[in-house]
């Protein structure tokens, strides 16, 4: 048996004021058919994965390219396009193989190309002709479209958010796919569009109940993927929102019907499933009064995972301005910082603007008296069990306040990269990271408590009045019943 794998990843925030161009994946990785044998990271991982499954059957992997960036503005037109033949010339030269496999995000958009994913996959079909099983995994912050659907034969997306579960729904695809090679299955695939906005965290409940149903669900009465697709609420796109993906195994009504029951529940449920936010200063109010620390803060609208700079300064202006302490506050992309503490050396005090420097969105820059304490470059934090480098970092001090500046644009995923500049988190009482929800996994077991902040910055959730111009049908918060003109409440 012998296959065809590839990866393409970024998310595209189209509010973004960061463009996405060729340094943004040669800083996280373009490999041209070499990505298993490198670091992995959350893209190649699924390579390397579907690699090791077909080592133990002995088949033949041909890898493709793989090019990873972060989250951020639109993709240029030429990189994605280059990219995009670089994988088809790849396919050509391979010849004849079984099957396709792709590790993609879901939700890139390239000058010109609102779809990215399907366009991609539109190529790949003319190429491998109408038959050939095409296995895709998605990032369930997906913008699941029609084109998708009627160029893949089998697409999953991760269940899990945060994504601890990446390589598992990898391995379960592989499976899907090579059985449908056999013949043992055939998969067909249904959607319903749920017709919401937002972000919504699979550890809360009622979500936490509903994915471990979905997963139950699997391998029984003919069903064989239920996937959430949460969907990316900042990327104006037609098919922004919500979806519900069912794969039943030979009967498409079966999957229509399910994806329908399950989407229904997912809408009857949306005040339920959306997150509580509080204002910087409840949040500070709350942190403050809690008996001992650490108390965690998530700036979600300065999560570099969805696009936004990481360097907005909202939060610690009001930390500083109400004069709390004990504090360490995380990430900030801010290179220039970075520069001018790595010439003054550890040690060193100076006057330091911090942050504010990409737009309106980041706030305004703080000049602020800092202290030196650490200046570091090669140090990583996990994702999953991914290392992702943080570049060169510095801890710097004002008072009792501890800022992480560095030059690599990531979120904060996991302590440990304030551990290797010698802080201690466990003996704070604050702790500000910018990050959506993937930091939860290895920060909850250290704090007495998280709040998440409905900050100012890239990803405040304006969902209910946004001005999507793209979206193709109406949606939930902007209208309340989006399926007034449908046949569902009939």
């Amino acid at each position: 048996m012998k296959f065809f794998m590839a990866g393409l990843d970024t998310e595209t925030n189209t509010f973004s004021p960061i463009p996405t161009g060729r340094q943004s994946f040669e800083q996280l990785l373009i490999a041209y058919g070499d990505a298993t044998q490198r670091q992995l990271n959350c893209c190649s991982a699924q390579l390397a994965t579907w690699k090791q499954m077909a080592d133990a059957r002995g088949w033949t992997a041909v890898e493709s390219l793989c090019a990873v960036a972060e989250p951020g503005g639109i993709t240029s037109r030429a990189v994605y396009e280059e990219f995009r033949e670089r994988i088809i010339a790849d396919l050509k030269a391979a010849d004849t193989v079984d099957f396709v496999i792709l590790a993609l995000h879901g939700a890139m958009v390239a000058d010109g190309y609102d779809d990215v994913e399907g366009d991609l996959l539109s190529h790949i079909r003319r190429v491998v002709g109408p038959d050939l099983p095409i296995g895709v995994e998605l990032d369930l912050h997906a913008h699941l479209t029609p084109l998708m659907l009627d160029k893949a034969t089998a697409i999953v997306t991760y269940k899990e958010y945060p994504h601890v579960d990446i390589e598992i729904c990898a391995a379960q695809l592989f499976e899907l796919v090579a059985d449908t090679v056999a013949g043992k299955v055939r998969p067909k695939m249904a959607m319903f569009d749920c017709r919401m906005l937002g972000t919504f965290r699979t550890q809360d409940q009622p979500l936490r109940e509903f994915v471990e149903r979905m997963k139950a669900m699997e391998g029984a009465d003919g069903i064989l993927s239920v996937s959430f697709v949460h969907g990316f609420p900042w990327g104006d796109v037609a098919d922004v929102g919500a979806k519900m993906l069912v794969i039943a195994d030979g009967d498409q009504r079966k999957a229509a019907t399910v994806a329908a029951a399950l989407g229904e529940e997912i809408w009857s449920k949306r005040a339920a499933l959306t997150p509580v936010f509080k204002s910087i200063d409840e949040a500070l109010d709350r942190a403050c009064a809690a008996a001992e620390g650490p108390i965690v803060l998530a700036d979600v609208s300065d999560n570099a995972g969805g696009g936004a700079p990481g360097d907005s300064t909202f939060i610690l202006q009001r930390i500083l301005e109400r004069g709390i302490d004990n504090v360490i506050s995380a990430l900030y992309w801010d290179p220039v910082a970075v520069r001018f503490c790595q010439e003054a050396g550890e040690g060193a005090r100076l006057k330091l603007r911090v942050g504010g420097k990409v737009g309106a969105t980041s706030g305004q820059p703080l000049d602020l008296d800092v202290t030196v304490r650490r200046i570091a470059s090669g140090i990583t934090q996990r994702f999953g069990f991914v290392p992702i480098s943080i570049g060169d970092a510095v801890w710097v001090s004002t008072g009792n306040v501890n800022l992480i500046l560095n030059t690599h644009r990531t979120q904060v995923f996991h302590p440990e990269f304030m551990v290797a500049l010698g802080l201690d988190p466990s003996q704070f009482k604050i702790i500000v990271v910018k990050s959506l929800n993937h930091f939860h996994a290895a920060f909850a077991p250290l704090a007495k408590d998280i709040i998440h902040v409905d900050a100012p910055g890239a990803l405040k959730r304006d969902f209910g009045t946004r001005p999507y111009a793209k979206a193709a049908r109406s949606l939930w918060p902007a209208v309340d019943d989006p399926f007034a003109d449908t046949q569902l409440h009939d």
